[in-house]
C-alpha cells in the first residue's frame, strides 16, 4: 500500500499490513505542526470474551473507498484547516497485536488535528461498511460493537 503521488488524502484498504510509520510521515506538511495518528489494533479480549485470539475483518469492498472520501470530505467541511488525512483499514484475519485501523491527520495546530483525527475514526467505526469477527476459546461472533451506519455528516463529535 503506497501513499498518493498528489492530494492531501490518502485512503485505502489492505489485506497485509497497514503502513503506520508511512502514513504518519506521509501525513507530515511544512504548514503543519501537529500530527494526530491512531492506530487501532487488535486486541486479545472483548467483553465477556478474555481470551480472543483472531480477528477477522469483512467489507463491502466496493463502498469502503467511497464512504472513506466522505468522511474526509467531512473533517475537511468541520476542520477547513486540516492539512493531510489518511484513512486505512485492514480486511482479512488481523493478528493480536496488528493495527486494524489507521487514522492520522496534520494541521497547523494541535486542537483541529485531535478534534479531526477523533471524528475521523468514530465516522468510520460509524459510517463504512467493515465488520468484525472475533474466534476466542470456546467460540466465535461478530463483533458486539455492529451496529446500524450512518452517513459521515450526521456523526457527532464525541468527549
Amino acid at each position: 500500500m503506497r501513499p498518493p503521488t498528489s492530494g492531501d488524502v490518502w485512503l485505502g484498504l489492505a489485506r497485509d499490513t497497514l503502513p503506520v510509520e508511512r502514513a504518519m510521515e506521509w501525513a507530515v506538511r511544512p504548514d503543519c505542526g501537529a500530527v494526530v495518528l491512531f492506530s487501532g489494533t487488535a486486541r486479545d479480549h472483548a467483553p465477556d470474551r478474555p481470551d480472543v485470539r483472531q480477528l477477522e475483518y469483512e467489507a463491502y469492498e466496493e463502498q469502503v473507498v467511497p464512504r472513506l472520501q466522505t468522511v474526509a470530505a467531512e473533517a475537511r467541511t468541520r476542520w477547513p484547516a486540516i492539512g493531510r488525512v489518511v484513512l486505512l483499514h485492514r480486511i482479512g484475519v488481523v493478528p493480536i497485536g496488528s493495527s486494524a485501523v489507521v487514522v492520522v491527520v496534520s494541521a497547523p495546530h494541535r486542537p483541529e488535528a485531535f478534534e479531526a483525527a477523533r471524528f475521523c475514526i468514530d465516522a468510520v467505526k460509524s459510517s463504512v461498511p467493515i465488520w468484525k469477527h472475533e474466534v476466542w476459546d470456546g467460540g466465535d461472533a461478530w463483533g458486539d460493537d455492529t451496529q446500524v451506519l450512518v452517513p459521515a455528516h450526521d456523526v457527532r463529535q464525541t468527549t
